[in-house]
């Protein structure tokens, strides 16, 4: 064959796979239920790998020796050294390959539940789920687990592969009684279809051709039922919504806003709304790379012009002005927790929803589900792998749609302020209605007013440290020295505070958070009646006590460190509470059996068992007069 037809069949070959759509699914289930081995199956029976890739796969075979000289499909797919060592799945592997009829990208996620965070991650773009059964195990709490996120995250074809029927017999029974089992566990699931198909991924049973172990079985091959399930996006039918990811100005004569359309489509005269603001505008023009379109449709990543100057930034939705999207500062969500830290009422977080990133805490934890059945179960928490149903509350207003409609406007991360770790996946259900109601009343006699009167500044003074460190006597003596400058001033002290506004709090994780929550609000109002407020508090959390911080402005917030070791705290224990403790009397007591979480970069930092309440107050007194 000459060099042209070579290269006109490459053309071809080319110009046919462009025309065929693609179908994104994932692998999911259990520990060892075969996923790894399924998909490479898939790869080698599709003749997706070539010649060097067969051979180097077979050396591999042979040198870990875990098929008895057999072929190891699942080395095509576990990548890393610490996965082909332990014989297991740890990170989403994503994998493409291609039929006559279809393009494909699979993502094999891992099973272990330590790793539930990166089955998230794989179902997250997926339209169809591949739920792995090992036919000798039967229904497991991991598939129970995998089943009801991929329903939650919106995929609704489901195939139930009840793998490995080769050791069992290729039993008919088996199949049947674990395909009605799963049925029972699925009806309360928001799938639209379930097909069980009987497998043996390392035998390649009813794989790409139908099987003679399994003449019982009349359905599809799963290669037959991935080139032809119908899985079309709804994205083109849905309004227009582009989340502004960076706003690009080349020069002075170009102000575009750049971003990826999530849903709808877009042409040059069309009537935009930029939310939150809600300014409205015309698309003068639409740029797909550097070529100017006269429209655009989901999944493209462009830069919208506009017929006029409007105020808009990255976080923004461009959407369409007749058909806009919600904006709210207080949600219902479903969360699914995973971080090994524990999720509680009134922890703040950053929220990313697409481009925007804002300021978030839990306010309420409805519920979490039982995975065994899906009952909703009372919560005051949430723990690693746990799913539940919540209230959040933004510190500012933010676009959304619910996931049900439109997910990629739905669908959001919780990430911890100090770690930068991805502690939860989030799906809006709704905007909860004293979002809208409630308002913020503009007063005319406002801070500034307030400190002019008093003749200084309001500020917040935020002392912690263990029990027994000295923050309420150095709080005491402080305020009274304030006061004899004629300084109006009060103190919130942990003690007193509990014996009314939070004297239905106890001394839990989850107690303690809203303890500091309900203080810090209330310190702020203080602070804006032009107060200098002091508070003496444990504390022990730097997430809260960063969260405090992020209410007041800049040079408000005052954080005094009163460093003292628990051996000194525990000497001096004026109210007897280290012994109980000791004696098992206080559970959650802090420094025991409790933990105190030590501020990184205070403002100030004392050490009351080296310095005296006057020179430590002295300290704090110099730190207010001075210039910041």
């Amino acid at each position: 064959m000459s060099a042209v037809n070579r290269i006109a069949l490459v053309e071809e070959f080319l110009e046919r796979q462009s025309r065929l759509d693609t179908l994104r699914f994932i692998t999911c289930g259990s520990v060892d239920d075969g996923k790894s081995t399924l998909i490479g199956r898939l790869l080698f029976e599709s003749h997706a790998l070539f010649d060097d890739q067969v051979e180097a796969l077979k050396n591999d075979s042979k040198r870990m020796g875990t098929q008895g000289g057999e072929i190891d499909f699942a080395l095509l797919v576990d990548g890393l050294a610490a996965e082909r060592e332990q014989g297991i799945t740890i990170d989403v592997a994503y994998r493409f390959f291609s039929t006559d009829r279809r393009k494909f990208i699979v993502a094999d996620t891992p099973g272990h539940e330590q790793y539930t965070r990166n089955m998230v991650t794989g179902a997250s773009t997926a339209q169809v789920a591949v739920i792995l059964i090992d036919a000798r195990q039967g229904v497991l709490p991991q598939t129970r687990r995998h089943s009801f996120i991929a329903s939650l995250l919106g995929i609704r074809h489901v195939v139930v592969a009840v793998n490995k029927m080769d050791l069992v017999q290729s039993s008919k029974e088996v199949f049947d009684r674990i395909v009605a089992d799963y049925a029972s566990f699925a009806k309360r699931l928001a799938f639209e279809s379930i097909t069980p198909i009987p497998l043996s991924a390392l035998r390649g049973d009813n794989i790409i051709t139908r099987s003679a172990h399994t003449p019982w079985y009349h359905g599809p091959t799963l290669m037959g039922y991935l080139e032809t399930v119908p899985v079309h996006r709804a994205d083109a039918m849905r309004p227009f919504r582009m989340a502004v990811q960076w706003v690009n100005r080349p020069s002075d004569q170009f102000r575009g806003f750049s971003g990826l359309i999530v849903s709808g489509s877009v042409a040059r005269g069309d009537a935009v709304r930029v939310l939150p603001s809600g300014v409205t505008a015309h698309v003068q023009d639409i740029f797909v790379g550097t070529e100017s379109r006269a429209h655009a449709v989901p999944e493209q990543s462009v830069t919208i012009t506009l017929d006029r100057e409007i105020d808009a930034s990255r976080g923004d939705v461009f959407a369409a002005a007749d058909s806009p999207c919600e904006v709210a500062d207080q949600f219902e969500a479903t969360l699914v927790w995973m971080d090994q830290s524990t999720g509680h009422t009134g922890r703040s977080y950053i929220l990313k929803l697409g481009s925007a990133t804002v300021s978030a805490s839990i306010t309420d934890i409805k519920c979490r589900f039982n995975i065994q059945t899906l009952d909703e179960v009372p919560a005051r928490q949430l723990n690693l792998n746990e799913i539940g149903t919540v209230k959040l509350s933004l510190d500012r207003l933010l676009p959304f749609d619910p996931h049900r409609e439109i997910p990629d406007m739905g669908a959001f991360i919780l990430v911890d302020r100090f770690t930068n770790a991805t502690v939860a996946a989030g799906m809006i259900h709704f905007a909860l209605r004293r979002s809208k109601n409630v308002h913020r009343q503009s007063l005319t006699i406002d801070r500034a007013a307030r400190e002019l009167q008093n003749g200084h500044r309001a500020r917040c003074i935020w002392l912690t440290g263990l029990s027994g460190s000295g923050k309420s006597t150095i709080a005491n003596e402080l305020e009274r020295r304030l006061h004899a400058r004629g300084m109006k001033t009060f103190v919130l002290d942990g003690d007193n505070i509990r014996h009314g506004l939070n004297k239905d709090l106890g001394f839990t994780d989850a107690d303690r958070v809203e303890n500091i929550r309900r203080v810090a609000e209330v310190a702020r109002l203080m602070v804006d009646a032009g107060i200098v407020v002091i508070t003496a508090f444990i504390s022990p959390f730097r997430a809260e006590r960063e969260m405090a911080r992020l209410l007041f402005g800049q040079d408000e917030f005052i954080e005094v460190f009163v460093d003292t070791p628990i051996a000194v705290a525990e000497s001096r224990d004026p109210k007897g509470l280290y012994k109980k403790a000791r004696r098992g009397e206080i559970p959650n007591f802090t420094g025991i059996n409790s933990p105190y979480e030590a501020p990184v970069h205070p403002e100030i930092t004392i050490r009351s068992h080296e310095t005296s309440v006057d020179e430590s107050v002295g300290r704090i007194v110099l730190y207010l007069d001075s210039p910041h």
